[in-house]
């Protein structure tokens, strides 16, 4: 186990690989649970993190962000390769899946759970193992997978019906099922809020058979990697604080605009941000 004990209660639970990304660079940390999580801690949430990766692999560790699971001799690593034709994802490595297992009895009763898969490597029926929490899905690692070469593309998420169901929010990016609105109407029939991020068109936000669009401040885009994972953190702790789904789709696109203009980890949101965002009125 990565474990640090003891292990303290938590009020952000996330669930999902930490990821090595391959960059002209060099490689650097990230993923859903890294984004996600550091966000949640940037908003004054105690944060703590089921994950599998390489003992040696480096996780920002702030406090009160605390990450457990399982030393593995892989980390899940992807590498986007530009090409001629577009984007290719590849996976290079993937780290063991998790389970209910992992999560230590402490922080089973943490108020928000959010599944943020990126390879599918989260049992889906982790969905009710929470049923007091505001659970938020991030189901992207649902909808891919990759060949033997590791070469990754897009799948049917045949468990879809069932987890968006059993779930309170979900946020996918329109770029997770290439552009087809007919995934975006089945998934919102399942479930009663769902956003869709539409990268610098900001997001829509569907909720009890309505549909709204947030748009976004003008920001000069340096990196957008990690913007998908800061809004649904953002997302999610606001619904919870709120109960409008309306007012953290807002804050969501507002506070995920300011993170496209600094690179990687960089990006995740400062206070100041934070403080401009939740004060802002439309």
């Amino acid at each position: 186990m990565l474990s640090i004990p003891p292990i303290e209660p938590i009020d952000y639970l996330l669930i999902g690989h930490v990821t090595r990304d391959l960059t002209p660079e060099g490689p650097r940390v990230g993923g859903t649970a890294t984004y996600s999580g550091l966000t949640a801690r940037a908003l004054g949430l105690r944060v703590g993190v089921v994950t599998a990766c390489d003992s040696c692999f480096e996780i920002p560790r702030p406090s009160q962000y605390t990450v457990v699971g399982l030393h593995s001799p892989e980390t899940t690593t992807f590498e986007n390769i530009q090409t001629p034709q577009g984007r290719v994802q590849k996976i290079h490595q993937r780290a063991p899946g998790l389970g209910l297992s992992l999560v230590p009895e402490t922080w089973r009763s943490a108020p928000i759970v959010h599944l943020g898969p990126v390879a599918n490597e989260v049992d889906p029926g982790l969905v009710r193992a929470f049923p007091n929490a505001l659970v938020g899905l991030t189901p992207q690692g649902w909808l891919r997978a990759w060949d033997q070469d590791g070469n990754v593309h897009f799948t049917d998420w045949l468990e879809a019906g069932f987890v968006l169901e059993q779930a309170t929010a979900a946020v996918i990016s329109i770029e997770d099922v290439r552009g087809d609105e007919s995934y975006i109407e089945e998934f919102a029939s399942h479930i009663r809020i769902l956003a869709v991020t539409e990268g610098p068109q900001g997001a829509r936000i569907y909720w009890n058979g309505d549909v709204r669009r947030f748009t976004p401040p003008k920001m000069r885009e340096i990196d957008p990697t990690g913007a998908g994972d800061i809004f649904a953190a953002a997302f999610f702790i606001r619904l919870y604080t709120t109960r409008d789904p309306w007012e953290a789709g807002r804050f969501a696109t507002q506070l995920a605009a300011y993170s496209v203009a600094r690179p990687g980890l960089e990006g995740i949101p400062t206070p100041e941000e934070i403080q401009l965002c939740l004060t802002e009125i439309v």
